[in-house]
């Protein structure tokens, strides 16, 4: 196996811009770190992996034409991988592509925390890669459990995914760590 990680950058696509729960507050630090990452990554030669989500209508149908990355996301990529479910490995060939590089290592960055971001970190575990949960370089949304209505901002949902994650499927990451680590 290489020590070459790859980065995944999962669904920073156009189409969340048109979703409901859409919310500008955090997307000015995302940006900024999830840009360092990938300048850094593409600086040091490691494989940028780009993720879009698709499903059969609305805001995320290949027909809409949003399911392209945000305009601000460089265009340094080095495969794009399109997927119908929450993770990114499911349904695609990202494994095997992975696996043929002798990548064992992946990095974990995109939108949303708690959904394909969280998602994609599990299964990649599970498939037995290593795996740098970098939060600061991912996005959600606050949520209202149907429940019991209790409110969740993006701050919540984003510690009680670190919370699940950490030291079972991943190590939690700020970018200047993964930067240092490699």
């Amino acid at each position: 196996m290489s020590d070459t990680p790859a980065l995944l950058v999962i669904d920073v696509q156009q189409s969340f811009l048109q979703a409901p729960y859409w919310r500008e507050d955090d997307v000015p630090v995302f940006r900024e770190k999830l840009l360092k990452l990938i300048d850094a990554a593409t600086a040091r030669g490691w494989p940028v992996v780009r993720i879009l989500h698709e499903e059969s209508a609305g805001h995320f149908a290949p027909a809409s034409g949003l399911v392209t990355p945000m305009a601000w996301v460089p265009d340094a990529h080095d495969v794009v991988f399109r997927k119908q479910v929450h993770n990114a490995f499911t349904g695609t060939s990202l494994e095997a592509w992975l696996r043929e590089r002798g990548i064992g290592w992946v990095i974990v960055s995109g939108i949303r925390t708690e959904q394909c971001c969280e998602t994609t970190a599990r299964v990649a575990s599970d498939l037995g890669f290593a795996v740098d949960y970098v939060t600061e370089a991912t996005l959600t949304f606050p949520m209202i459990h149907a429940g019991s209505g209790s409110h969740y901002d993006a701050q919540d949902i984003k510690q009680r995914t670190e919370l699940v994650l950490d030291g079972r499927f991943a190590r939690i990451r700020t970018v200047d760590d993964v930067l240092a680590d490699h």
